[in-house]
């Protein structure tokens, strides 16, 4: 993702210095070439292996996984910066979202979270895409949306910072429970069921936090919630997928070889359910499942509804 919003932002002229461990990836991004998808070329791109270098820059997104972040982030200088979190998970050690961990370094930064539905790819190639910039600051966030928007890359603006990192974290942990029914043959109602029913968790958890219960229903989180549940693309639900089809769970990461946030998402996020009493069956089915048990037992429990009304919390 960090490669996608500097590609989106070079088109649109700014000046982007990109952070990256790989000496590989950083030396064809010198040379003008995104190193993920094929054909794109940069203009106004550099890149550095050198934390350092980028304390120069006022304007600082984050895409790196989220457990990776509270290694990296003390090495830099956020003192008068504006930090765009574009990352989507909780921090499992801790239990902290990333405005928390953030905040706690320090504290009189601006903290922003940039968050919706958007493949890298999608975006990389200037497919249309709608986002959301969760803000603190509203002028500040005024002058950000106007540098990111363009005509193919809405932004909108919420001022429920924990409602958007929320939705775009737990979203990860509903996006498996989907590829796990898909994966078991349990056909398009089920899937249907377990979005709606996930939507309705991750609200609950959100609420018990302060987050606005309308984030949900918007970019941040159904919004990201349908585009990750439903495609391919995304490694959450093919992760899920897998474990349907009797992969194991060390087994799908392998073969999948890159992050799946809603692993640790889904480890963290059972230990608030259970230390908070908040009512998330498909979560902690997720949970339950991950840690080793057999998916053909847990799913049942997905959607049961222990004789509840619909909306109760």
């Amino acid at each position: 993702m960090g490669n996608t919003l500097a590609t989106h932002l070079d088109r649109k002229g700014h000046e982007v210095l990109l952070y990256d461990i790989n000496e590989e990836v950083v030396k064809k991004i010198n040379e003008g070439i995104h190193p993920y998808v094929e054909g794109i070329r940069f203009k106004n791109v550099k890149a550095t292996t050198d934390l350092n270098q980028i304390n120069e820059f006022k304007n600082l997104i984050c895409a790196l996984p989220v457990q990776v972040i509270p290694k990296v982030i003390t090495k830099v200088n956020l003192k008068g910066k504006n930090f765009i979190s574009a990352s989507k998970g909780i921090i499992h050690e801790n239990l902290k979202r990333i405005s928390q961990l953030v905040k706690e370094i320090e504290p009189k930064l601006k903290f922003f979270v940039l968050s919706g539905p958007s493949f890298a790819e999608e975006v990389s190639k200037g497919l249309p895409t709608a986002i959301v910039l969760a803000y603190e600051d509203k002028e500040e966030a005024m002058k950000l949306q106007d540098a990111l928007d363009s005509e193919n890359f809405n932004v909108y603006l919420n001022d429920d910072i924990t409602g958007v990192e929320l939705g775009g974290a737990l979203k990860n942990v509903i996006a498996i429970a989907v590829g796990l029914s898909d994966g078991m043959g349990y056909g398009y109602n089920a899937r249907s069921a377990i979005i709606t029913r996930g939507l309705h968790e991750m609200a609950n958890v959100g609420e018990k936090f302060g987050a606005r219960r309308e984030t949900f229903f918007g970019l941040s989180g159904a919004g990201d919630l349908i585009l990750t549940s439903t495609s391919d693309l995304s490694r959450n639900r093919t992760f899920g997928k897998l474990l349907g089809q009797g992969y194991s769970v060390e087994e799908a990461l392998k073969k999948i070889n890159q992050t799946v946030e809603g692993v640790k998402t889904a480890e963290a996020l059972y230990e608030i359910i259970k230390r908070e009493n908040i009512f998330a069956p498909i979560c902690e089915g997720v949970y339950r499942i991950i840690k080793g048990e057999d998916p053909k037992k847990v799913y049942p429990h997905f959607l049961s509804n222990h004789l509840r009304e619909e909306f109760q919390r």
